[in-house]
Parts: C-alpha cells; structure tokens; sequence
C-alpha cells in the first residue's frame, strides 16, 4: 500500500509540473489542480496506512550524487504525511477557484502552476527521508518550490521581492544549520542513514550531542516559525498566494516539528533537561510574542501569519515537555505531552488552513487584507464569515473548537507534570501554563477583531460594499477543511490508535489519550477525562436556554418601536465605529513595555504665522520588537561593511595589482609559517 501511493504521487506529482509547463491558459489550471490534489490523496493515503499499522522501508542506490536514497514510513512519518496530504487535497480544490479570477502573474502562471505539484508533493516525501543526504535534498527542494511560489506575484508589489528576499535568505540559513549539525551527528555515529544515527546516538560524546542538538533546534524551530528565527513568516506568508499561504501554514512549518521530534527524541534518544527547557522557553516566548503581534496586526494575513507562530509555540511546549519527562524517567506523561503537540499540530492545520482560505475568499472578492478598510461582509458573503467563525472557535480554544481539545490535553500533561521533582521543572511548568491561558485569552481578542471589524461592522470602502460570495470550488475548499475541523472536535477518538502509534515510534509508550469518543489521562496516581459530545450538547442547551427564555419573556410585554437617541449628531457612520487599530489599542497599552510601540507628531504651521497650525499629522507604529532590536543592528552593520568595501574598488589598476601582491605575500607567510 505504502510504495504503490508514493509512486503513484511522484508520478502525478511529476505529471502535473508537466501539465503546468505545456497546456495553455484555459485548461491550465483545473488539470494542474486535479493532479495536485492526487499528489495530495496518494500521500495521505500512504500516511493513513502507516497510522495503522504498516511500515515501508526502501532503498534505492545512486539517485543521490554522494549516496543512495534511503527511504522508511513509520507512524510518526504516516502523521505528518496524511495531514500534509490532507491539506494539499483540499487547498488543491480551493485553489482551482481561486485561480480563476486572477491574471497570468498570479497563482494561474505557468511558473507557479508547474511549481505548485512540486511543492506538495515534497510536503508528503519529507518525512520519508531516512538518510541525512536523502532527508536534506527533499528540504531543499521544499525550501526552492516554496520560495518561487511565494515570489508569484513579484511583479505587481515591491513587498512581495522584499519577503522574497526575506525567505530566501532565512530558508537558507536553516539549511545551514541543519547541515552542520546532521553532518556531525552522523561523522560520529558512523553513519548517515538514520538507523545508523539511532544505533550510535549512544556513543557520541555529550558535548558534541549537546551541539548537534542546539543546531538542528535552531534550524527545525526557524522553519516552524519560532523566534527568534521567524522573521521570514510574517513576510512571506502574507504576499503569497492565498492556496500557498494555507500550504506554507498548515503544512510546511509542521515539517519543523517533524525534524525536531524525529532527531530530538527518536534519533539522538532523547537528551538532558536543559535541552528541553530551552526549548519550552522558545515555545512560550513564540506563542505570547506571535499572539501579541496578531493582535496589533491589521493586515488578516498577517495576523494569521503571527497567529501560525503563536500555535507552533503552544507545540514546542509540548514537545519540550515530553522531552523534559523522559528525562526525568517520567515516559507515561512525556508520552502524554507528544501526544498532545501531536494533536495539536492535526487540529492546527486544520483550523488555519480553512482561516486563511476564507481570507483568501476575502481578498478575491475586494482585494483588500487591510481590516481598517474591509467591513460588512457578513451578508454579502455569508457562507465565507460563517466558516471564518468555526475555525476561529478552534483558534481561540474554547469549546466546541477542535483547539480546544488539544490544548486541554496539553494543559492536563503539564499540570500533573507538577508530580517531576525538581526546582527548574517546578519553576517552568505552572510558568507555561500561565504562558498558555494568557495566550488563549489574548487569541480571543485578535479573533473578535479580525470577525467583528472585517465582517459584523459596516464596510469602510466602496470594494467591501461590492464584495461578493466565492465561487462553489472555493467554498467546497473550505467546506473540507470545516468538516476536519468539525469531526477533531466532536469525534477526536478518530485519531486514538494513530496517534499512540505516532508516539510510539520515538521509543515512547503509547498515551491512550484519545480514544472511543473523547480525551482519557490515565497516569500512576491521577485520572481525567472530557467527552467533547457532551460538553457540545450542554453548550447548546445553555445556548437555546439563553435565547429563548428572553424571547418568552419579551412576548408578555408590549413592544413600542423608537428611534434611537443620537444627541442631534445623526445616524453613526463607519468612520464613527471601531477600526482594528482602535480596538488593540487597548491592549496595546498593557502591554506598552514589552511590544514598545513607536510614535511621531508632526506639526505643519501655516506660512504666514508659525503660532497657526496648518496640518497635524500623528504617526503610531508597534514594530516587531525582535526584528527591531535583533536583525536591524546587524542589517544595519552589513550595510555599512558594504558601503566600507565599495571604497576599496576604486577602479585603479595599479590599486587592484596591489591588492594581489598583498595578499599573494600573506599566504607566503602564512605557509612559512604553518611549515
């Protein structure tokens, strides 16, 4: 089963570059995008069939130029590749619609349409690297397809080279990362493949383990969109086309947590507790400085890009909380803690998958992401704002959204970790758990904004007033990645034996957290247990309890109709009703000291008189505060060693034979020297 689905994605893969090239226009894009979405079926089906049980490993000698392609599926593979699979299916579908309405340097391009097969199907073959050659040529081929999807649109928008750049300069200092650390790693192991990885993991010295850890962590959590390495992702997720956004989203940056999950705790066997309470520190500080970011965001995509970093951060709590278990020989509850990343990572994508589309539904209909200027879509497009509102609910966690039953997992597994001994892990588990509730209460308030300002209020310009419904295709997209998020909320037992097999392919035992039709914790001393169907059905009674006693009530009394009292000043207009600026404005004065908003009033007098002000004008910005203090001075320095060096090429012959004699003296000496 396994074999056969991946030739058959390879193939259509390969197919549909092919198709992308050579049709023409018309029949383009609905051939590029049925073949995409067989890459995207093929590969989750063979994730589908390694969750239940099967395994596949294979070799095939000298398709590498340095070494054979090495290839295995295990449970921890098949989860990754099912929901990367998944996503591609259904985005496939979206993107068909999508495409429609836009010119030939857009996602219907021939460039992009014979890109865009590529790159799902190296969304699906990442995971079934199991060489450090094998598993670094598909991440290149990922990070190259990636990047020339996201420059689609470079014509059109100057913004749109400078994420380019962004990306293309991040992607590759992962690459840079990972290849010194897996290089290292297999020099001392004796091998390349990860069987020999995992054999010899145990006689690499600690300080080397230590090194390739930080390494691949630094490179893995980049990719994930963790700081402070993020810097690319919300730049590069916002100028994409929207299918791409949704693919980089829900999929790519789940490949982080797979590399890290794979080598942290399958390959190198785990590692000591300083590993992993750096990493929890990275989470926590990923998800409060990306859920603070989103809410000072008005650009939707960009808030939905920051919303991504904010919920990889929640995994890498997770995950280095399993991690922290096991090293304190704790396996039960770290192998309750993956389960919850694991979870985490399924109901992330599908939630941010299904948000991003239904922006892309935004800005197809008023081409607009600026939520200040957007405004009243609610009737215009009333099944785009209804599905915006189920994936916001899993955004947010709060019941019934499927985030919520991942993040009450992972609660559960760090509020009974309390049990570990130790100062640090007492120090740094209520701290996460204080790091999540503030997270999921600031969340709350992004999403109310985001629906409230970009669909309930009235429209703030003439594109939001004309906005119209998305074509079927597009709401067919999105109605797949609705009902995922439906069927994790309501029936996450789906996924029980899938998930502990997952698990269990790190070493762990199985959790036996998600079964039957709910949540299940089972520890040595402690029992907890949620059943969403339930919880869904008491919510919906409080629901119509709550609406309907009002309107037996009101029916006993006499209703007069009446105008409302305005003050004389007239009917409000939108330019009176909150903007998304003005509602983070009060959030963003609580947090002041660590977002350290930026200001400037310029005063303009009238030229007779300077005691008359002719025009004032405010500017107010809160700025990436790591960007701001961590890749600006060193832009900064770069600049100025570039402008430095120009001044030794004067254009003198005389200066540039110099230059050689010098340093054809310095290697002399150099030479002698080392002689």
């Amino acid at each position: 089963m396994i074999p056969a689905a991946l030739a058959t994605a390879t193939a259509v893969g390969g197919a549909g570059a092919a198709a992308g090239l050579v049709l023409p226009q018309r029949p383009r894009v609905p051939v590029v995008g049925a073949l995409t979405a067989g890459v995207g079926v093929a590969g989750g089906a063979a994730g589908v069939a390694a969750l239940g049980g099967d395994r596949w490993t294979d070799t095939l000698p000298g398709m590498l130029p340095l070494a054979g392609t090495y290839l295995a599926v295990d449970a921890l593979a098949g989860l990754f590749m099912a929901v990367a699979g998944a996503v591609v299916a259904a985005v496939a579908v979206y993107g068909v619609g999508y495409a429609g309405g836009h010119g030939p340097h857009g996602l219907g391009s021939r460039t992009v349409q014979a890109v865009l097969p590529l790159f799902a199907l190296t969304l699906v073959l990442v995971p079934v690297a199991a060489s450090v050659s094998t598993f670094l040529v598909l991440w290149e081929l990922m990070a190259l397809a990636s990047l020339l999807l996201v420059l689609a649109e470079h014509r059109e928008r100057a913004s749109v080279r400078q994420a380019g750049v962004w990306y293309a300069v991040m992607t590759h200092l992962e690459l840079v990362l990972l290849l010194i650390g897996l290089a290292a790693f297999a020099a001392e192991a004796g091998g390349e493949t990860f069987a020999a990885l995992r054999a010899g993991a145990h006689a690499v010295s600690p300080t080397v383990r230590g090194l390739v850890f930080v390494l691949i962590a630094a490179g893995f959590t980049s990719k994930a969109g963790a700081v402070p390495l993020h810097a690319w992702l919300p730049r590069a997720h916002p100028e994409a086309p929207t299918p791409v956004s949704a693919l980089m989203s829900a999929a790519m940056v789940n490949l982080g947590i797979y590399g890290l999950v794979r080598t942290g705790l399958d390959l190198l066997g785990g590692g000591p507790a300083w590993w992993w309470l750096g990493l929890m520190t990275v989470g926590g500080a990923s998800a409060v400085h990306g859920i603070l970011q989103a809410a000072m965001a008005s650009d939707l995509k960009r808030l939905l890009a920051y919303s991504t970093s904010e919920n990889m951060g929640l995994v890498l709590i997770g995950v280095g909380a399993s991690g922290l278990f096991a090293a304190y020989d704790d396996r039960p509850l770290a192998a309750l803690a993956l389960a919850a990343a694991l979870l985490h990572v399924v109901n992330h994508a599908a939630f941010k998958a299904l948000l991003f589309c239904a922006a892309g539904s935004v800005l197809r209909a008023t081409g607009l992401r600026d939520l200040d200027r957007l405004g009243g879509l609610r009737a215009p497009m009333p099944a785009t704002a209804g599905l915006f509102a189920l994936a916001a609910l899993g955004a947010v966690a709060l019941p019934p959204g499927n985030g919520f039953i991942s993040e009450w997992l992972l609660l559960q597994s760090l509020i009974h970790g309390l049990q570990v001994p130790g100062v640090a892990v007492a120090v740094v588990l209520p701290l996460s758990v204080a790091l999540i509730a503030l997270s999921a209460g600031i969340a709350a308030a992004v999403f109310v904004k985001a629906l409230g300002v970009g669909f309930f209020a009235r429209p703030r310009s003439r594109q939001a007033s004309a906005a119209k419904e998305s074509p079927p295709l597009m709401l067919a997209g999105m109605g797949l990645f609705a009902a995922a998020c439906g069927a994790l909320a309501l029936v996450p037992g789906l996924l029980g034996d899938g998930l502990d097999r997952a698990v269990a392919a790190t070493g762990l035992p199985g959790s036996g957290a998600v079964s039957g039709g709910g949540l299940n914790v089972r520890l040595a001393d402690i029992s907890a247990s949620l059943s969403p169907l339930w919880l869904v059905a008491a919510l919906t009674a409080a629901l119509i309890l709550a609406a309907g006693l009002p309107r037996l009530y009101g029916r006993r009394r006499r209703r007069a109709n009446a105008r409302l009292w305005d003050c004389g000043g007239g009917p409000p207009t939108p330019r009176m009703a909150y903007t998304a600026t003005s509602f983070a404005e009060p959030l963003q004065r609580v947090f002041d000291d660590i977002l350290a908003p930026e200001q400037d009033v310029n005063v303009t007098p009238v030229r007779e008189s300077t005691y008359l002000v002719e025009r004032v004008r405010f500017q107010r910005r809160v700025p990436d505060r790591i960007e701001h203090r961590l890749y600006e001075p060193v832009l900064r320095a770069l600049a100025g060693t570039g402008q430095a060096a120009r001044r030794l090429a004067g254009g003198s012959v005389h200066l540039y034979l110099g230059y050689g004699f010098v340093g054809l003296v310095v290697l002399l000496l150099a030479l002698a020297v080392g002689w």
